[in-house]
């Protein structure tokens, strides 16, 4: 098996994005997203999985087959590992998962049909948060809670990012918790050393910035370095929120913190979904499922 180590569990990360674009031509601009974000889902998925192996997880051939295939996260050792032990969820946490389910289908097939269709950026945008409540807060959840029922130590993804007391909790604890488990691994981690804490954030931000460029500005032929600038900006409200100033000012903690994540998140999401991704991607997938 030394083909899960060493340089070769980098490969399909690097290999299989260049291999989507190679054929970005023959496809539609919302097909080539998903083709582009499959690509690299598949990469990440080899990346953590090897790293599992790395650390003497050996899991079972039907359980690897339903991390790559049934679960979205990214923490293979917590997954692949059966020693540990989970509880059975909460039947009241299975109400709630399938609620943002059904809000997220109330969004993007209910609430985006009435906006006059000359607001076409607001469609969008609704119809951007109906996607992510209906997969990334809804069927991931469910997801998730059946895969606990099975004993299998699968943590959703999404844990309740409204609720974040400041911006490290929004990005470190909170939201899309795949992402932030596959960066630890894949850039701060191995950056830590040579660039200490603050400089290996940055660069976690960054490549954060540039796996969404993949996914939303090159599908979209245009708004090219936004998603970058997005992360960079919160990279820097991390910094920050940790310095001297912003501990005075209170600004990683209480409603000052609720706040300040807020403002940081929300405000400049037009960067990470812009309006060349809106209406070059979005407006044409939810024509083609027929959501308007």
């Amino acid at each position: 098996m030394r083909l899960t180590t060493g340089w070769f569990k980098f490969l399909p990360l690097f290999v299989l994005p260049i291999f989507a674009f190679t054929f970005q031509s023959h496809f539609s601009n919302w097909a080539f997203m998903w083709i582009m974000g499959f690509s690299i889902y598949v990469g990440c998925k080899w990346f953590t999985w090897s790293n599992a192996f790395e650390k003497g997880i050996r899991p079972t051939a039907w359980l690897s087959l339903g991390y790559f295939i049934e679960w979205p996260g990214m923490d293979a050792a917590g997954f692949l590992d059966r020693r540990t032990k989970i509880k059975k969820p909460n039947p009241n946490t299975w109400y709630v998962a399938v609620l943002k389910t059904v809000l997220g289908v109330v969004l993007l097939w209910g609430m985006a049909r009435l906006i006059p269709s000359n607001q076409t950026l607001l469609v969008g945008w609704i119809g951007i948060l109906g996607l992510l409540f209906l997969g990334f807060f809804g069927i991931f959840h469910i997801s998730a809670l059946l895969w606990q029922s099975l004993g299998i130590n699968a943590q959703p993804i999404m844990n309740s990012p409204g609720l974040a007391t400041s911006l490290t909790n929004f990005w470190g604890a909170r939201w899309n918790l795949a992402v932030h488990r596959l960066a630890q691994d894949l850039v701060f981690e191995p950056l830590l050393h040579r660039l200490g804490v603050a400089g290996a954030t940055f660069m976690t931000f960054l490549a954060s910035g540039f796996a969404h460029e993949l996914i939303t500005s090159l599908p979209a032929r245009g708004g090219y370095g936004l998603p970058i600038t997005y992360f960079a900006l919160q990279s820097l409200g991390v910094f920050l929120e940790r310095s001297n100033l912003g501990k005075r000012l209170g600004l990683g903690r209480g409603i000052r913190g609720r706040v300040f994540a807020f403002i940081f998140t929300a405000c400049p999401f037009f960067l990470l979904f812009h309006p060349p991704f809106v209406t070059q991607v979005i407006i044409p997938f939810m024509r083609r499922i027929h959501a308007i």
